[in-house]
């Protein structure tokens, strides 16, 4: 199995960088797949080097007890390895377009938000629990850090108060799209999070959405977006370089300290690049874990009785444990997922593109 994975993430690896030759092809510039290359290299190369550090530091992933029993034998696996790689992502990513006033702002909240997981991850292991900050505490400082860049965004009128839809239809939503943006951050933090449950899954999901919005971003009108489409593609290799240490069985996990860096670009590019309803569709799997939790937890209160139990609709939430708890193995949620995955972002690139 551990042989199989490795191939599995190569072959993904591969068909996502072919996928950016080619729209590097059809656009006629090499703004996708060579992003895309270099972050998927010089992360490999970091996590060879950072994840026995990580180790060797004790940063060992706490399980939570409640969760499948065969996922207490990942106990002590290194944590916290979004350090090793979103650092690398914003770095190429970055450099695409220097002179674009947009990228330094979607680098610094996706640092604050990897901050904000490396914070908690901390906290997490040094209690020994899978708890670190309160779920309050960690929700403020996730929306004081977007409010921080949608307030940015404002001043330099970086975002349009009209959202493009399909078919060209447009929705006008003045001064509302600032609670929207604020609610888009924490929606898309918390789902990403949600979904770094299986070795492999969210790494390898948000690398597919990434590519997808790069794709999408290059093909649409008006020569595409360039600068923001080459970020997503530098963040899409930093994850694929990370999924061959991060592969059943992992050798280190992204923590909260990865994934909320995730959601929290996926958002910030999204909203300056009038992509919101592209992230919706291409990133249905982490809005599917997430709703799943939503409501497993709605119907268990609404229908607890004197006993404390109520009645539960997955066999265990997010999503990704029901079909584990259903027969079928880590791995199969996981291909399966990403072949999800792959299928929006391929429709929401002829939709939307």
């Amino acid at each position: 199995m551990p042989s199989n994975s490795r191939r599995l993430a190569l072959l993904l690896g591969l068909l996502l960088l072919g996928v950016c030759a080619g729209c590097d092809w059809f656009t006629r510039t090499p703004q996708l797949s060579v992003p895309l290359l270099v972050a998927a290299t010089i992360s490999a190369v970091v996590c060879t080097w950072g994840v026995p550090r990580l180790r060797n530091l004790k940063l060992g992933q706490v399980i939570r007890q409640e969760g499948p029993q065969s996922h207490l034998s990942k106990a002590g696996t290194p944590t916290m390895g979004g350090l090793l790689v979103v650092p690398v992502g914003v770095l190429v990513g970055g450099l695409i377009a220097p002179s674009d006033l947009r990228l330094p702002g979607v680098a610094a909240i996706t640092l604050a938000y990897m901050a904000i997981g490396g914070f908690d991850d901390w906290r997490s292991l040094t209690k020994r629990h899978n708890t670190g900050l309160s779920p309050s505490g960690k929700l403020l400082l996730q929306g004081l850090s977007a409010a921080g860049f949608l307030a940015w965004a404002a001043w330099h009128e970086l975002i349009t108060a009209q959202i493009a839809l399909p078919l060209g239809w447009i929705l006008p939503l003045g001064l509302l799209i600032w609670p929207l943006g604020l609610f888009v951050f924490l929606a898309e933090s918390n789902a990403t999070n949600l979904t770094d449950g299986l070795d492999g899954l969210a790494a390898g999901c948000g690398a597919i959405v990434f590519s997808g919005m790069g794709v999408q971003l290059m093909l649409r009108g008006n020569e595409g977006d360039p600068a923001l489409a080459g970020f997503c593609a530098a963040m899409a290799g930093c994850w694929l370089g990370f999924l061959l240490f991060n592969r059943h069985p992992a050798r280190v996990f992204m923590g909260d300290t990865g994934s909320l860096a995730m959601g929290a670009a996926l958002a910030a590019v999204a909203l300056l690049s009038n992509s919101l309803w592209a992230l919706l569709l291409m990133g249905g799997i982490f809005l599917a874990e997430s709703l799943s939790v939503i409501v497993q937890v709605w119907v268990f209160k609404a229908t607890k009785g004197p006993d404390g139990v109520g009645r539960r609709v997955f066999r265990m939430a997010p999503l990704h444990h029901h079909f584990e708890l259903g027969g079928a193995s880590e791995q199969q949620v996981v291909v399966g997922f990403w072949l999800i995955s792959a299928g929006l972002a391929t429709l929401g690139v002829l939709l939307l593109a």
